[in-house]
């Protein structure tokens, strides 16, 4: 169950703004467990079926780091402007789909050749700015007949798969189609429970720009807490020193101490490692400097709401192809919905008293 609902969200078309493949999808899952309504600018929000009490905010954003086509040139070839951050190194080469008035185009990024550049320059990391796509057309008309125009968006061509490792899988878009996967994992999981809180499914949008939907889907809902389910960076690779990156793949869910944008409410995150302790599911903390996740926006919303982030460990973000692990995604799956079932009002309280 969870690889086929996965590869089903991951393998989805859904940059920034554009997020509606991946809508669809929250929306056909969610329905059988929340009455839905959405905020305008294109959340998708679950209210678990018969749930009361305070109300805890499930958030997963909904968008992957893409493109939009900036210009035709006259031959043919596409300039574009990235949608969220991209390392120009992983770009050259790389496969993109095009969703164009007519259906979608696959083309591939490329840059003038290495073979005819002096070699100071071929020693330089090529800038975005540089590339542009090729998507097989002569001319700006021959491109246009074929349905591309300014604003069309763009995203990595990529299909999801398991390793030689079968724990393992290898895909695009897991920041954060993971963070959904696992929100319609807990909202599944805790449709079967009888709870003393309200629980809402998020799907956000325009995360990877600016936690847009984060801020608008926060207020619809105005909850009592709120967990974030994200992908984690993982520092198991060659180069990356422990005090850069702490977590392993398949060493279990993250908690996240603190990123730029969040510092979360310590009592709750005390009460989530104390949790996983005594359930024995394995887990790891980190912390990032640089970067953030809706829970920057969703706990200053009005009063203040105690936040948390919950991360898959997961190598190579941003790029075509990222690697974790399904038991990491499991376990995080876990955690927070035993921590859920252990959340009332009074507890709730506590961690703002």
């Amino acid at each position: 169950m969870s690889f086929e609902l996965i590869k089903r969200l991951s393998e989805a078309f859904g940059p920034p703004g554009y997020e509606v493949e991946v809508r669809k999808l929250m929306r056909e899952e969610l329905e059988k467990y929340g009455d839905i309504e959405q905020d305008r600018l294109g959340s998708i929000i679950a209210k678990l079926k018969g749930s009361s009490g305070p109300k805890v905010m499930l958030a997963a954003h909904m968008d992957e780091v893409g493109f939009m086509v900036k210009l035709i040139d006259k031959n043919g070839f596409i300039k574009f402007s990235p949608l969220g951050g991209w390392f120009d190194q992983v770009l050259l080469g790389q496969k993109v789909r095009i969703r164009t008035k007519k259906g979608d185009i696959i083309g591939v990024i490329g840059s003038k050749p290495p073979h005819i550049l002096e070699p100071k320059e071929a020693e330089k990391v090529v800038k975005k700015k540089e590339m542009f796509i090729d998507i097989g057309a002569s001319s700006k008309e021959e491109a246009e007949k074929m349905g591309v125009r300014p604003g069309d968006p763009i995203v990595p061509e990529t299909t999801t798969e398991r390793m030689a490792n079968p724990n393992l899988i290898m895909g695009k878009a897991f920041d954060d189609r993971i963070g959904c996967a696992a929100v319609i994992e807990i909202m599944r999981t805790l449709s079967k429970e009888s709870l003393d809180v309200s629980v809402y499914g998020v799907g956000t949008t325009q995360e990877e720009v600016g936690l847009r939907g984060a801020q608008t889907s926060g207020w619809v809902v105005s909850p009592d807490l709120c967990f974030v389910l994200e992908v984690g960076i993982a520092g198991d690779v060659p180069g990356v020193k422990p005090e850069e990156a702490q977590e392993k793949v398949g060493k279990g869910p993250a908690i996240l101490l603190r990123d730029a944008t969040l510092i979360p409410n310590i009592k709750l995150r005390d009460f989530i490692i104390d949790l996983a302790e005594d359930l024995k599911i394995p887990y790891q903390v980190d912390v990032m400097e640089r970067g953030g996740t809706d829970a920057g926006r969703i706990h200053m919303i009005k009063h203040g709401v105690p936040s948390i982030v919950i991360g898959v460990p997961t190598r190579y973000i941003h790029s075509h192809v990222g690697v974790l692990s399904l038991e990491d995604f499991q376990n995080a799956v876990k955690l927070v919905s035993e921590a859920i079932k252990r959340l009332n009002e009074k507890r709730i309280k506590s961690f703002t008293e």
